[in-house]
């Protein structure tokens, strides 16, 4: 990057916007970790109280706008609970080293204006699930290989106010992810393909951007950039125009993954739902499985 840009050396970097930064010169390898922020933020909101869980969020959640509260007793209930400015403190952990807290910061953030207790409560199993990951970081090696990989996934309908869709993608290199994403679509799909191929047009659109970014720091990558999903349907969309009838309802703009599967720019495989790590950014998970999708992406 010195070479395009001009960068001032301050020696080795411990620490940078609340991330610990480990580095191994001989093993090559770098950590990121945020134990010291986590500490912070329970102390200041005095969360210490709150019992560890496994998961950001227990499985079968079902969080609606209807749960915000109607009556005086319960709009007293939630006056003195800092609810968006917890959110926010833990929405900035999962953007710098926690992934698997995006689904639940995304979920959570729809009921800022006006939450209620089963929100804050949802909040709270959030904040214990930190307090048992304090130490959970990212680690990056010199010797894994810098072509990102992405997984994609998308769980079909899943919010129960707009019945839309929620979109999730995480991207690796180098050992571990990169750039993550959990976010309510745009629009209603009307089926299980629909959601999984809008899902996959906007993991491409960031395939494309790394892609350029990584050409501008001149760092060799692999093409055609690699997307896996777990949809047959929403694969063979990208690939073929036969079902074109079905689909001609969906936004121009979701079209032009097709462009670049054509053009050789990416490539679609598909995967078995039980290897698709993006399940982990569109829904709660159970314990074991939660777990083993840390596992996969080397969050630990």
């Amino acid at each position: 990057m010195g070479k395009e840009w001009e960068i001032k050396d301050v020696g080795e970097n411990k620490y940078f916007l609340g991330m610990r930064v480990q580095q191994n010169l001989d093993a090559g390898t770098i950590r990121l970790t945020q134990r010291p922020y986590w500490e912070h933020v329970i102390n200041r909101f005095e969360l210490a109280h709150i019992p560890p869980r496994n998961t950001p969020l227990p499985v079968g959640l079902v969080l609606e706008t209807n749960m915000s509260p109607k009556t005086d007793s319960e709009k007293q209930q939630m006056t003195d609970k800092p609810y968006c400015p917890i959110l926010g403190s833990v929405m900035w952990g999962q953007l710098a080293t926690q992934p698997d807290l995006s689904f639940a910061v995304s979920l959570l953030s729809r009921f800022q204006a006006n939450p209620g207790i089963d929100h804050w409560n949802a909040l709270m199993h959030v904040v214990g699930y930190i307090r048992n990951t304090l130490d959970y970081g990212l680690t990056y090696s010199r010797d894994a290989d810098l072509t990102p990989l992405a997984y994609v996934d998308a769980d079909y309908g899943g919010c129960r106010d707009t019945k839309r869709s929620t979109s999730g993608y995480v991207f690796t290199m180098a050992g571990g992810p990169v750039t993550w994403s959990s976010k309510r679509q745009a629009t209603v799909a009307l089926s299980t393909v629909e959601a999984e191929y809008v899902a996959m047009s906007r993991c491409a659109q960031q395939m494309m951007w790394m892609q350029a970014w990584l050409d501008e720091v001149t760092v060799a990558h692999d093409v055609p950039g690699i997307i896996r999903g777990d949809s047959r349907g929403a694969i063979a969309l990208t690939k073929n125009t036969r079902d074109h009838g079905k689909v001609k309802h969906i936004d121009i703009r979701h079209h032009y993954i097709r462009e670049l599967v054509k053009s050789g720019e990416i490539a679609i495989e598909r995967i078995p739902s039980a290897e698709n790590t993006a399940d982990l950014f569109t829904k709660p998970l159970s314990r074991d499985h939660h777990h083993r999708f840390l596992h996969m992406l080397n969050i630990n």
